[in-house]
């Protein structure tokens, strides 16, 4: 079976990343049914796909990014508008599910495709409601754990023998969580004492939990500062587009605080993080921790 995939894919180095995409906006289209679903309380099975009018969307009208392409962004019953996060949402699905499989075995790859489908359900809630759901932030972490003891080449160089790879992984995947985790819990503390006000929720803590757990304490590390980073550039963006256009509705900054305040959500910049260091950084990333680590023994 697997001589037969490698044999195609050196035949057609083009079939296997586009198969990937084509399965990865699809997905991407349920992981739209899941960011709207679960904050308001409702089954991510049943109904079936529904307009806002309540007219059920035809199967022909609900195919990935195509169907908002020929549609024109419009419903086709009712001329309401939809939101062009869903078909941004299936392509950066699709994107991103290419870019893991071009980075990592097939093994880890059915792994992080899960970790990918969390991560962006995660981040896009946090987006519109604040809140994290505990099912991808603590069950990240325990899915993470539980994929890092069966596809330990998540986090070690696997050596063959099953039960001690098992018994690695299973340890760098619960060193992870508690690094990540512990890690943004202290600049949380920090900051409250800094700026005597709670700066960053606790689902901020968990997510960095599921994130440690699939990514290594290297990719938590990074996800929470290099999230950072990546956080204030798309503030800056959003910012310079409300500057350009004049509209504070053209780019969503966050949500208004009862004492005037805006928060900003953190979540979607440590996803962001992460997933940069999946695809991106991963090896010069654990390159310099690892020339850190024989600095200094």
């Amino acid at each position: 079976m697997i001589d037969a995939m490698n044999a195609i894919g050196e035949a057609y180095p083009w079939f296997w990343p586009g198969m990937i995409f084509i399965y990865g906006i699809c997905i991407g289209s349920f992981f739209n049914v899941v960011i709207y679903r679960i904050p308001a309380g409702k089954s991510v099975v049943y109904p079936g796909s529904t307009c806002g009018c309540g007219e059920r969307i035809k199967g022909y009208d609900n195919i990935p990014i195509l169907s908002w392409c020929l549609l024109r962004g419009k419903a086709r019953c009712c001329g309401k508008p939809f939101s062009v996060r869903y078909p941004l949402v299936e392509l950066l699905t699709g994107v991103l599910f290419v870019g893991i499989f071009l980075t990592h075995s097939v093994a880890a790859s059915l792994a992080l495709w899960v970790f990918v489908g969390m991560m962006l359900s995660a981040a896009f809630i946090d987006l519109d409601t604040m809140e994290i759901p505990d099912r991808f932030s603590v069950g990240g972490c325990i899915v993470g754990v539980i994929a890092s003891v069966l596809v330990p080449s998540l986090h070690i160089e696997p050596t063959g023998m099953a039960l001690f790879d098992g018994m690695r992984g299973c340890f760098s995947g619960i060193t992870g969580a508690l690094v990540g985790s512990g890690l943004i819990l202290w600049v949380a503390l920090i900051a409250e004492l800094v700026l005597r006000k709670e700066a960053m929720g606790f689902g901020d803590v968990k997510l960095m939990g599921a994130i440690g757990a699939f990514c290594g304490w290297k990719g938590a590390i990074f996800a929470l500062f290099g999230g950072a980073c990546l956080g204030c550039i798309g503030i800056g963006v959003g910012y310079i587009l409300i500057y350009l256009f004049g509209k504070k509705e053209t780019v969503s900054m966050g949500t208004k605080s009862e004492d005037g305040g805006l928060h900003i959500p953190f979540g979607p910049s440590l996803v962001a993080g992460a997933l940069v260091y999946l695809i991106f950084a991963q090896e010069w990333v654990d390159a310099y921790f690892n020339s850190v680590i024989d600095v200094l023994y």
